[in-house]
């Protein structure tokens, strides 16, 4: 066989480079998004319809008093907010006071509302007077499947243990959730399964769930007719919604403290459900239904329009691909000295492609949340998830491609002469450079996709129309993020296996 030359070695070093280029020109949108956290006043929501509204509303009104905010939404479930809330990542969001009980404060005996204000003092929380209605926890089922089964209470569950009963994941942990209600009502029933809220609802319209839980100013609970069961035992408590910022907010930005001040007793029960109507069943934009309800409440004239859909995924694609760049060009200055350690060294290799296998084994949203309480939230914990991710593929296919050599080629580069790194850089890598370069694509793919999940904590990408698809049932949002990161995958594999082609010598393809 020829003897790979130094323009096979140059080759491989460029592939490389090209890798790293991608995490160069992401560092400035990076950078950017550092400005944006830097910004004064940041809102914050959870994953379903109302906290986004709530959240459009309360980030309206921010900017109604000259300064700059904006607005993080979907950020997952209540410790995630709570603990962005906590460590300054955001300023302000709402919350519900039987969470706050029955969730965050749920080791404290807090028997009034000032115990409750004495525990947010005691983070360096205020809390407004509540917006004016009572969201709580209630559990329904199809009308005609209430009427033919005679269930109209909670209680009534226990003569049915074979219903399928299906709650969202958060409902199943909470300490006003599953667990306690099962106690409450001696509930007998085994198949209990998690999933999303919005998804949970057509479920139930198609059977495959008998009983969800529901929170009590759905609009899904009118469109869809359900009956809604009577609490009997009074095991749900109160949840007044309330607005929660920053103690240090009032000296950063008094003039938005007064601004939220506002919102106290402005939003009685039957405004939020049609609110939430027009979000989900009419899927007027959250931004527009904030300036509506500011113009119509206060005469404040809010912007009501959002980016085209085109200047929207130009901004997701950016955001993908510094995700996916920035960590995939990390995990290749890692994980090729790492598997050239593998490929040479048997004992350290079973450690690192344990180590790295065992990593991969981690579910993806669980790696991402797992990040949260050392990075925070945004790009900074999902860049992170991605990068431990992407090593396997690459280890691995590094230290297989250098373990796959013909060992009569490495004795002849020794009876040559080559010291042990002209054998490793003329030699040996240019030889494995096909097997590392499917690795690096493989990784690639792998993190286009993987990414889809950091907007579940700020991250932005691709994910972001895909998680508010999902929450408002709009096919059209879902595709928006779903078509381009399934084209972005494409691309990438079709990227890497050209540079395959380019990078090999001649004589080794």
């Amino acid at each position: 066989m020829k003897r790979p030359t130094r323009s096979a070695r140059g080759r491989f070093a460029g592939i490389v480079g090209a890798v790293l280029v991608v995490a160069l020109s992401a560092a400035p949108v990076a950078a950017q998004e550092g400005a944006a956290e830097a910004r004064p006043v940041v809102v914050g929501s959870k994953k379903f319809t109302e906290s986004v509204v709530l959240g459009e509303i309360a980030t309206a009104l921010a900017r109604s008093t000259g300064a700059e905010a904006t607005h993080r939404r979907d950020l997952g479930g209540t410790r995630i907010v709570w603990n962005a809330l906590i460590r300054g990542e955001i300023d302000a969001y709402v919350e519900y006071t039987g969470t706050l009980r029955q969730e965050i404060f749920a080791d404290r005996e807090l028997s009034g509302p000032a115990d409750l204000i004495g525990a947010l003092d005691e983070n360096g929380i205020v809390a407004g007077a509540p917006l004016g209605f009572n969201n709580t926890y209630a559990l329904g089922l199809r009308r005609d499947r209430a009427a033919e089964l005679g269930i109209h209470r909670i209680s009534d569950l226990r003569e049915h243990p074979d219903l399928v009963l299906g709650f969202t994941n958060e409902f199943l942990d909470r300490g006003d959730g599953w667990p306690s209600l099962r106690d409450a009502y001696s509930l007998p029933h085994q198949d209990v399964r998690g999933l999303d809220h919005d998804l949970a609802y057509r479920g139930l319209e198609s059977g495959a769930i008998d009983v969800m839980d529901l929170y009590s100013t759905d609009a899904e609970i009118r469109y869809y007719d359900l009956a809604v069961l009577e609490d009997d035992r009074g095991h749900f408590p109160a949840y007044h919604a309330l607005l929660l910022w920053r103690a240090d907010l009032g000296e950063r930005a008094p003039d938005v403290v007064s601004a939220f001040r506002r919102l106290e007793g402005a939003l009685p029960e039957s405004v939020m459900v049609g609110l939430n109507a027009r979000a989900k069943l009419d899927k007027v934009p959250e931004r527009r239904l904030a300036a509506d309800f500011l113009g119509t409440q206060y005469g404040i004239q809010a912007p009501r329009g959002r980016l085209t859909r085109d200047s929207e995924i130009a901004r997701r694609t950016r955001e993908h691909l510094m995700l996916v760049g920035v960590s995939l060009s990390a995990a290749v200055l890692v994980a090729i000295p790492l598997g050239i350690v593998a490929g040479k060294h048997a004992r350290w290799g079973h450690v690192i492609l344990g180590v790295t296998g065992v990593i991969q084994t981690v579910p993806s949203l669980a790696l991402l949340v797992i990040m949260i309480p050392l990075l925070g939230i945004g790009t900074r914990p999902a860049i992170m998830a991605l990068f431990l991710y992407s090593l396997l593929p690459i280890v691995r296919n590094t230290s297989a491609g250098l373990r796959g050599i013909a060992p009569e080629l490495i004795e002849s580069a020794r009876a040559l002469g080559l010291s042990r790194g002209a054998r490793l850089g003329l030699i040996e890598l240019p030889l494995a450079t096909r097997s590392i370069l499917a690795g690096i694509k493989t990784s690639a793919v792998i993190n286009v996709g993987t990414a889809t999940l950091g907007a579940l904590i700020g991250a932005g990408g691709y994910g972001q129309p895909i998680l508010t698809g999902i929450r408002l049932d709009d096919m059209g949002l879902i595709l928006q993020g779903a078509l381009p990161a399934a084209a972005l995958a494409l691309m990438a594999q079709g990227l890497f296996e050209a540079a395959e082609r380019w990078a090999l010598p001649r004589g080794l393809r």
